[in-house]
């Protein structure tokens, strides 16, 4: 639950951590807003399923927001289209700029210092609006809001492990079904005989090595062009596909012969299309969860091989 600081505090923390800062200056703002909302709607915040339905009956719409990371935005639509099959009313996803991004242990990511920027949130718009369970996805403006995602953030849900597509689950007590997939797209034929690659600097298991892949003539990678550097001096002949925004990379993931990567932001659309998948978890941090069919994971290298010589076949 969000706190405000009184002024010595709030000036101590300016001081001593800027970046801890700015995410304040970023939460007491959408505070000042939710508590708006909260004086128009009610105090109840809408945690139950039953609360959920008797919005959806009131108001005919749900609202939801998010504020990104892009992966945790993917793993919170199959919680978001159980809402929307149980209620069968209207739902819209507004998609909320500027949350700071606090990473420890990296130097880098490719948001730079904020959850989702602008042109983040127009390539997960171009994936999101398509889909039948939603009715509007855009940015927030000044839209009212009756359910927001971000509270899994607010230290009572264990971040570091489970499952991340239950993280909003909890948070509005909707069980979402996730042994079935959450996103459409429609499979680019192009792709049919590639292995879809993409691997982060975040989240790698460091006994891992891909460089057994430079035997295949079909490996594409997708991910930012610093990944790709870095994953080429493995595989020297590894390709390189950018894209244009996240539909394009829904389709190319949704018609390629089968995909590997670790938990980062392809994966989960991976994950949510249910297409031959191959996970690299890392020790430290386990929140990805593969279920349902075509899923595999792994933690050893000779398991790795093993799998994509069984789905390259």
């Amino acid at each position: 639950m969000f706190k405000q600081k009184n002024p010595i505090a709030k000036l101590w923390l300016k001081y001593t951590d800027k970046v801890q800062y700015k995410r304040y200056k970023w939460e007491l703002k959408n505070y000042r807003q939710e508590e708006l909302s909260s004086f128009i709607l009610g105090t109840e915040r809408f945690t139950t399923l039953e609360k959920i339905m008797q919005l959806a009956a009131n108001h005919g719409s749900v609202n939801i927001s998010h504020s990104g990371n892009a992966g945790d935005i993917i793993y919170a639509l199959p919680t978001i289209k159980r809402i929307y099959e149980l209620t069968g009313v209207s739902v819209n996803l507004y998609l909320r700029l500027g949350k700071p991004l606090v990473l420890s242990g990296y130097n880098s990511h490719p948001m730079g210092n904020v959850m989702l920027n602008e042109h983040m949130a127009a390539m997960l718009i171009a994936l999101i609006n398509p889909q039948p369970y939603i009715k509007t996805c855009e940015v927030h403006t000044d839209q009212q809001i009756h359910i927001d995602m971000d509270y899994f953030r607010d230290g009572n849900i264990p971040l570091g492990k489970g499952n991340i597509a239950r993280w909003c689950s909890y948070l509005t007590g909707v069980s979402p079904i996730l042994y079935k997939p959450w996103l459409q797209a429609k499979g680019d034929s192009s792709y049919a005989d590639k292995i879809i690659l993409a691997r982060s600097e975040r989240y790698r298991n460091s006994t891992i090595n891909y460089k057994f892949l430079s035997k295949l003539p079909n490996v594409l990678f997708v991910g930012v062009e610093s990944e790709y550097k870095d994953m080429k001096k493995s595989i020297p002949n590894l390709q390189w596909k950018q894209i244009s925004d996240f539909m394009e990379l829904a389709e190319i993931i949704a018609g390629c012969k089968f995909f590997i990567g670790n938990q980062s932001f392809p994966f989960s659309i991976a994950e949510a299309l249910k297409v031959p998948r191959i996970l690299e978890p890392t020790f430290e941090v386990i929140n990805v969860v593969p279920e349902g069919e075509n899923a595999y994971d792994f933690f050893f290298q000779e398991h790795l091989e093993s799998l994509v010589h069984m789905l390259n076949k």
